[in-house]
């Protein structure tokens, strides 16, 4: 019952933000339309459509939320205004009570906010769809006068999530049923992802830990700074971090005012992704705009500061492999290797000719080739590619539906930075790079080094694991040479069972041929 009131509000909000107009505007039912309007008296379709579409996400929930996010990054995609209202959701959803995100924090603190900080901003600076977050400076423990920022969990989140997420296992189990694609979709794979980092989301420990651990990764780097966690002031319905300054990365006018280089913004970009997905398998998966800023204090300007750890991705190191190889051979035109990769992981049926796959690779990624950013849409590709595993029945992998999401994060940052970008070019030497430490001498001794202590370990045992196995392999050779032997003594008697009735039976038809002869002779 919950799930169909939840659909029936979704169905409402729909109407009544006009959004059918918007997908039926050339639609000439007029009683349709007439009873639409009818169920949602009092809607006002003068107000603009970016506009309307915008409030009804915000109405709708968190998910909503996220897919308009997604989209505000898609400028090749959407209407100018369209997606100006829609970059909105990126930071700008209206925030709650700040008397609630007091009571929140002093509960979940078990401090009084007086105790905690010397001056809490109560105006928020942000607000998301999961969060909202207040500047502050620490008044307690050894950071005392460190200036933060507060995220505190938005109230009443999980329900409507969980909603949300039943609805989507529904239509998912419905998707299996119904399409001749739904096996090779694993649509519910892909919800129970969805489902995984959307509750991660809500933990507010989970997204600090995933801070902590991103900011290790690039401790030794000049590419991305990450805030600082402060621990001792963190629950999993608040998360205190260091305050960062900067510049909104959207804001591209305000960059060059302030001599930010936007074509070395854009190549970093590239490296920060590549970085984080093929040397760490560990990425930061909701890279739109509202989390991005860019430093422009003078001991680390013009770098990348990354905000928002409740989504990130993870990645095996078959993936990373698997991912890389395909990656250079795009970038190389080579088809043939990727048809034959597809293949060899098993993502298409064995029986697959690898020439027909080659071909149709080679139709959807050719022509996009030695053409800037602003000429050529990854969605586009992504779009075709979609089409053509269909065709040769690809299995859809629901643990890169994050990594995919990401990737068309980063081309629409690069196609607002630097539309002249040449992504294969600047992506290509870095990969090549990571393959050759990977497979070559370097790659072999890091791993040397990561499994010495193990090795370490196992050696002194070898000996005695040695003679154990080879008296296990006596034993095993013996009772399989007795068991060989009696199953060959029982077909030698089989046999001659055989060869007995069969020299009776000869001997019999020759006794009677020669009676035969005998009597035709003597009559």
């Amino acid at each position: 019952m919950t799930r169909f009131l939840r659909l029936c509000k979704i169905v409402f909000v729909i109407f009544y933000y006009g959004l059918d107009e918007l997908v039926l505007s050339g639609f000439r039912n007029r009683r349709i339309r007439l009873l639409t309007r009818v169920i949602t008296v009092g809607r006002r379709l003068d107000v603009p459509r970016g506009v309307r579409l915008r409030l009804a996400l915000t109405r709708l929930g968190p998910i909503f939320v996220k897919f308009g996010q997604v989209l505000s990054t898609r400028r090749d995609l959407l209407p100018a205004d369209i997606a100006d209202e829609l970059a909105l959701l990126q930071d700008q959803v209206p925030p709650f009570d700040s008397v609630v995100a007091v009571s929140i924090i002093e509960r979940s603190l078990g401090r009084r906010l007086d105790q905690l900080f010397e001056d809490f901003d109560h105006q928020p600076i942000a607000s998301a769809s999961i969060a909202q977050v207040h500047f502050a400076t620490l008044k307690a423990g050894p950071h005392r006068g460190r200036e933060v920022a507060v995220k505190v969990l938005r109230p009443g989140m999980l329900p409507v999530i969980d909603s949300d997420l039943a609805l989507m296992r529904d239509v998912a189990r419905w998707i299996e049923r119904v399409s001749a694609d739904g096996k090779r979709l694993k649509p519910r794979e892909v919800v129970a992802e969805f489902d995984k980092y959307l509750h991660d989301e809500l933990d507010l420990m989970i997204e600090a830990a995933n801070a902590s651990q991103l900011r290790r990764n690039f401790a030794d780097t000049e590419l991305l700074l990450v805030p600082e966690v402060f621990w001792d002031f963190c629950s999993s319905e608040v998360f205190v971090m260091e305050r960062m300054d900067g510049i909104p990365i959207s804001r591209t006018e305000s960059l060059k005012a302030a001599g930010v280089d936007l074509h070395r913004l854009a190549v970093e970009g590239v490296e920060i992704f590549f970085t984080q997905v093929f040397r760490d398998g560990f990425f930061h998966a909701d890279m739109h705009p509202g989390n991005i800023l860019v430093s422009v204090q003078p001991e680390t300007f013009g770098r990348y500061i990354a905000l928002d750890f409740g989504i990130v991705g993870a990645l095996s190191e078959f993936d990373k492999n698997y991912l890389a190889q395909n990656f250079i051979a795009f970038f190389r035109r080579d088809y043939h290797r990727v048809a034959l990769l597809h293949v060899e992981s098993g993502w298409v049926p064995p029986q697959t000719r690898v020439e027909e796959l080659e071909s149709a690779v080679r139709a959807c990624c050719e022509p996009y080739f030695d053409k800037p950013l602003k000429e050529i849409s990854l969605g586009m590709v992504l779009m075709r590619l979609f089409q053509t595993s269909r065709r040769f029945n690809v299995e859809i992998q629901p643990q890169l539906v994050l990594l995919q999401k990401t990737l068309l994060n980063i081309e629409g940052l690069g196609r607002q930075l630097d539309p002249d970008l040449d992504l294969w070019r600047t992506a290509k030497p870095y990969l090549e790079r990571w393959m050759h430490e990977q497979v070559g001498w370097r790659g072999a001794w890091e791993r040397i080094q990561v499994e010495a202590p193990q090795w370490a370990k196992m050696i002194p045992d070898f000996p005695r694991l040695a003679h154990q196995f080879l008296e296990r392999r006596a034993l095993v050779s013996n009772a399989e040479q007795d068991r060989l032997l009696a199953a060959l003594v029982v077909e030698q008697r089989r046999t001659n069972r055989l060869l007995s009735v069969t020299v009776i039976v000869g001997a019999a038809l020759l006794a009677t041929v020669v009676l035969t002869q005998l009597g035709d002779w003597i009559g």
